[in-house]
């Protein structure tokens, strides 16, 4: 199915009735699925409507797959649940942990790219697609800080989609943030990646942190993407080929419209891709 998505748009309940009605090919629609693991009622209705009409991505945020400890039993089993229910293209979640000795954290924390933790990140994400019974898309993180780490991020994705059988959510926002706040190469970065892991992409806008010491760029998904985020999209794509690309817009909503011109820069650059993507392992274009 994910090979029919082109670019789609998070799904917000301020437009869902554009989004019920908006027939562009290719279009497809991601939910949090921590926002409708309820028994019935509005949003469910409003989820199975939105399902009727266009392909849907659970994009989830809070398994703490990074964690030492495994997945929450009933987490999991309501989102096996939703997922039975709703029969999403793709189901995806994050390099990252947020639960630990009984407290939640409402963030992505950063995981330290260790063997341990690659062992344990690989039996929480087994656990989690033999629970939901398919691929899970792991999404690379934002990164702040400078950790010490064993593995190089690539390598580290690399392996995991190895030994797990998961699939990757290439976020090119996330690779071009954590370039200027710790020093990667954004463009290596892109290049270095399997293609045939990719499973879906994303692109979103940022901020700056407004401290003049820091300096930091913050993944905000508050503004429209910007030029050189674009421009890894098209990097990546012209190697490996479309895939399923998502519009993250989560705060100062502007009206659909406008987030329907940025899906249309999207698409363009997915339907450009597919006619002329570089043969796997030819390189990328300079």
């Amino acid at each position: 199915m994910t090979a029919t998505l082109g670019a789609g748009l998070g799904f917000k309940p301020e437009f869902a009735g554009e989004a019920l009605h908006a027939r562009d090919p290719g279009l497809w629609f991601e939910v949090h699925p921590e926002n409708y693991l309820v028994a019935g009622g509005p949003r469910l209705a409003m989820l199975d409507s939105l399902r009727a009409t266009h392909p849907l991505s659970l994009h989830g945020v809070s398994m703490s797959l990074g964690g030492a400890a495994p997945p929450d039993p009933a987490h999991l089993r309501r989102l096996a649940e939703l997922v039975e229910r709703v029969q999403p293209a793709l189901v995806s979640e994050h390099l990252a942990w947020s639960r630990f000795g009984g407290a939640y954290a409402p963030d992505l924390l950063p995981v330290p790219r260790t063997t341990e933790a690659l062992r344990q990140f690989v039996d929480n994400v087994s656990r989690m697609q033999e629970a939901l019974r398919r691929r899970v898309a792991i999404e690379n993180p934002s990164h702040y800080l400078r950790l010490d780490h064993d593995w190089g991020e690539v390598d580290f994705l690399h392996e995991l989609v190895r030994r797990s059988g998961c699939g990757l959510l290439v976020d090119v926002n996330n690779v071009f943030v954590s370039a200027r706040n710790i020093g990667i190469d954004a463009a290596a970065w892109v290049d270095a990646i399997d293609g045939a892991s990719v499973m879906e992409i994303h692109v979103a806008g940022h901020r700056p942190d407004g401290n003049a010491e820091t300096g930091l760029l913050i993944d905000s998904h508050d503004a429209p993407v910007a030029e050189p985020v674009w421009g890894l999209l098209e990097r990546l794509t012209a190697r490996i080929g479309p895939r399923p690309t998502l519009i993250e817009r989560d705060a100062d909503l502007p009206a659909y419209d406008e987030l329907a011109l940025e899906r249309t820069i999207a698409q363009r650059l997915l339907d450009a891709s597919a006619r002329h993507a570089w043969p796997v392992g030819e390189g990328a274009p300079a």
